[in-house]
């Protein structure tokens, strides 16, 4: 699979054994494991730095929420994540995540989780999830389970501290302004000249269409938009990532249990709004004490930019209803891209030795992306 767009005898810009193309947290995953595994790597980029995904979103690794295959791909993540932490500095909080429940329905959906994975789920009393939310937390909270593995990093600059070690690394480089073309099979065609390349890492995400339209026919991979904001905190230092009951709808490991079906039907019944916009109602606070608040789903192939304030409007007041506050003052909100696929989680596509395609499709990408990028390149 090529599609080579400048001629054989553009300059060179670069050699290596392995070049991420995108440096995302799915490219630069897969960058730090390549380099691990003995590989000299080099990332192209083509923005002036990371600017996707992978900022916009809550910073959450979800590992408690993930079942089977996901499971295990998160939990060699966090392993990764909290190995980044000591070796670029990467800000990660071992401080887990909070379910917070205001319904029997949603107390059951956990007490199910807790009695399977006793280790990785722990109930707790409303005063005990009040206490989790720095004395927050409206007086319709019954309990909730504190989500023990989870992890939490800041999404505006995880990213790029993990680009700016990985480009100090003896072995690797980044190249940011540069974006990837496509591969003759023996080198990466960029917008700055070749590459030299053993082998080629594609990890574009949702842009997997504008390189090779084929494959994103035939796995699925489509755009999914989703709305957040960022607004000011409610003068509280709430350090897990909290999730509600649509969360519990959203992750496997919560949706799976049988006690979920009562749940989804109550809040198809008497939520419509939620539902409407296919919500996942939670939040996250920065280190500056604001919240990452969000968010909804649309999918299709290409999406409208444009945001909806019925939408933003429908999750800031949900967020007010957990936090016991009437309103919560705006500070930015924009719209997240990520790839998505209804047919399988991730795609791990290779031809050959030269060329690979990773891109998670699932919305889980600061979940997994370390764990994929280590079954990439075992060390």
């Amino acid at each position: 699979m090529s599609n080579t767009l400048i001629a054989p005898d553009s300059p060179l810009l670069d050699s290596c054994d392995v070049l991420i193309a995108g440096s995302g947290i799915v490219g630069l995953a897969h960058a730090v494991a390549a380099l691990d595994a003995g590989h000299r790597v080099v990332v192209v980029e083509r923005d002036s730095r990371p600017v996707g995904a992978s900022i916009r979103n809550f910073g959450h690794v979800c590992v408690t929420g993930q079942a089977g295959d996901l499971a295990e791909l998160a939990a060699v993540s966090r392993e990764r994540w909290l190995t980044m932490a000591a070796r670029a500095d990467v800000r990660v909080a071992e401080s887990g995540g909070v379910a917070v429940a205001r319904g029997a329905d949603e107390l059951a959906v956990l007490e199910e989780l807790q009695d399977s994975r006793p280790d990785a789920v722990r109930l707790l009393t409303r005063e005990q999830i009040r206490a989790l939310l720095g004395g927050a937390g409206s007086d319709s909270i019954v309990g909730g389970a504190h989500l023990v593995a989870d992890l939490r990093v800041d999404p505006r600059t995880a990213a790029g501290t993990i680009a700016t070690w990985l480009a100090g690394q003896d072995g690797a480089r980044v190249h940011f302004g540069t974006a990837y073309l496509g591969t003759d099979g023996t080198h990466a065609v960029t917008s700055r000249g070749r590459v030299r390349a053993d082998r080629v890492v594609v990890c574009v995400g949702h842009d997997l269409d504008y390189l090779y339209p084929d494959l994103a026919e035939a796995n699925d991979v489509r755009r999914c938009a989703l709305q957040m904001a960022l607004v000011e905190g409610p003068g509280a230092t709430i350090a897990p990532a909290v999730l509600t009951a649509t969360s519990l709808l959203r992750y496997d490991a919560f949706a799976q249990t049988s006690a979920a079906a009562a749940l989804r039907a109550r809040i198809t019944a008497a939520s419509p709004d939620l539902v409407g916009i296919d919500a996942n109602v939670m939040f996250t606070q920065r280190p500056d004490g604001r919240l990452l608040i969000g968010d909804s789903h649309h999918t299709e192939r290409t999406v409208d930019p444009f945001l909806e304030e019925d939408t933003t409007e429908t999750i800031h007041r949900e967020i007010c209803r957990v936090l016991g506050v009437d309103r919560l003052t705006f500070r930015q909100r924009w719209q997240g891209v990520y790839a998505s696929s209804g047919r399988a989680p991730y795609l791990a596509a290779d031809f050959g030795d030269h060329l690979s395609v990773r891109s998670v499709t699932s919305g889980v990408g600061m979940t997994i992306s370390f764990g994929l990028a280590q079954r990439t390149f075992p060390n």
